[in-house]
């Protein structure tokens, strides 16, 4: 018999972002199992309060959006309590709160609490929320720790979406009762890769013997963008062999991108996800220099195309680029970490190859969402 699923997340689809997708994929494989699914999250983007995204029944609360929608808090009008009273007449098998952050997981702890639910909570971060301003980080470093408090009294089994994230619970006296990897859709990026798809290269007039280096994700700061662009700045200025760096995404440092933009660093803006993986199959390295991230699903489809991965020691990217033989793992993201890990790379293509083969076979035999659905069907049973 399948069992019903209600899912919180405070963000979801059409708005893109990591637990949006992660949310999204598991959603579909439950469903693709014979379970049902309801996902319960906010309005953020003047979305229909009721929808049904391919099997997934989507419930919306109004909401306010807070520091540009990255935080959103929910509105109690109307159409809140119309979902709340909804909400009070159905019987689900778990409660799954994405993430804990949020006041909606407060309130996702406390129906499940008051229904009688199982509810567990997943860790998608490694670090405290920045809007790069001490004051307001100090303050918002207080929130977590308050708001922590308050769930761990609701809600007491907590896992994370890689171990990096079950580690940063600690910070808040949390022991993670396991991982609920982040993952990809193996398949589906196997059809991509077989079709015939968007030509970066020679959109850029790039040869096919250099070497292109791929960024795909938000344009944050914390992502490393800076220090990638700078290392890469200097590494042509060196350099006689040139490398080329594409950039895929959209964020609040697009015109710091966009300033630095030339022949060799190239912003593409937001892509389709079918022109992401073209990019990726048509790239060598891929770059993700982040000071805070749970588990990169952008790193997992750079696995997934068969690219190099440079990444920093920050967050469950390491759990992927298990070894120096896998990838490059630096231990900051400083612009000379990353210039000699691109020094390196660029210089030994024996290199880069074992490293793209051992990390396409460890997604594959580890991180796939097929692995994490396992796994969370067995938490239900349980």
């Amino acid at each position: 018999m399948g069992k019903k699923y209600c899912i919180f997340a405070a963000q979801f689809l059409p708005h893109m972002g990591g637990i949006e997708n992660y949310t999204y994929n598991i959603s579909k494989e439950l469903i693709r199992r014979g379970n049902q699914v309801v996902v319960i999250t906010n309005n953020t983007i003047d979305s229909p309060i009721h929808e049904n995204i391919e099997g997934i029944k989507v419930l919306r609360f109004p909401c306010y959006n807070f520091i540009n929608g990255r935080f959103p808090v929910m509105k109690l009008n109307k159409d809140f309590w119309k979902i709340h009273r909804y909400l009070k007449r159905q019987e689900y098998d778990i409660v799954v709160i994405n993430a804990r952050f949020y006041l909606h997981s407060i309130y996702a702890a406390v129906y499940a609490k008051c229904k009688g639910i199982k509810s567990i909570c997943i860790e998608h971060g490694t670090s405290h929320l920045s809007v790069h301003n001490k004051c307001l980080d100090f303050i918002g470093g207080v929130y977590e720790h308050m708001h922590t408090f308050v769930l761990k009294r609701v809600c007491r089994d907590y896992y994370g979406v890689s171990e990096a994230c079950c580690a940063w619970s600690k910070h808040f006296h949390i022991t993670s009762k396991g991982v609920l990897y982040n993952a990809v859709d193996l398949e589906k990026i196997e059809k991509l890769k077989a079709q015939a798809g968007r030509d970066f290269r020679t959109e850029y007039k790039i040869k096919d013997d250099a070497v292109v280096i791929a960024f795909t994700g938000r344009l944050l700061k914390e992502k490393g963008i800076y220090e990638l662009i700078e290392a890469v700045e200097r590494y042509n200025h060196t350099q006689n062999e040139k490398v080329y760096l594409l950039l895929a995404g959209e964020g609040e440092e697009m015109d710091y991108v966009k300033r630095h933009q030339s022949e060799y660093i190239v912003p593409l803006g937001r892509l389709k996800f079918e022109d992401i993986i073209s990019l990726l199959v048509q790239s060598d390295i891929f770059c993700l220099p982040s000071v805070s991230e749970g588990f990169s699903t952008s790193a997992l489809e750079a696995a997934a195309c068969s690219c190099y991965i440079i990444t920093t020691e920050r967050g469950g990217t390491k759990e992927l680029v298990a070894g120096e033989e896998y990838g490059a793992v630096m231990p900051d993201n400083s612009v000379e970490h990353i210039y000699r890990a691109v020094d390196r790379a660029v210089r030994d293509a024996e290199l880069r190859k074992k490293g793209q083969e051992l990390c396409y076979n460890r997604l594959k035999d580890k991180f796939t969402w097929q692995h994490t659905t396992d796994n969370l069907e067995r938490i239900v049973q349980e």
